[in-house]
């Protein structure tokens, strides 16, 4: 399977200082998620679905998985099927 960028809106929050902190996303049929925990947050690349920017390692439902933002984007990997 390939993976592509698979991007979605966020609901973030702003501290004083201009950090920011992603509280949901919401996934391309509508469905909202709650961000659990924020594990990690670094500048990196997505190997996999290409592109680079803020990498956070969030925790949603119990899971792990990234979520780049990628200004002024957001977007996480999804996976297609070959044809």
């Amino acid at each position: 399977m390939a993976v592509k960028k698979v991007f979605v809106a966020v609901v973030a929050r702003f501290s004083p200082q201009g950090e920011m902190t992603p509280l949901s996303i919401e996934w391309e049929d509508g469905r909202v998620f709650a961000i659990d925990r924020v594990v990690d947050k670094r500048k990196a690349a997505s190997l996999k679905a290409g592109g680079t920017g803020m990498r956070y390692t969030i925790r949603v439902l119990g899971k792990e998985t990234f979520l780049w933002y990628e200004d002024p984007a957001w977007f996480v990997e999804g996976k297609t099927v070959n044809q």
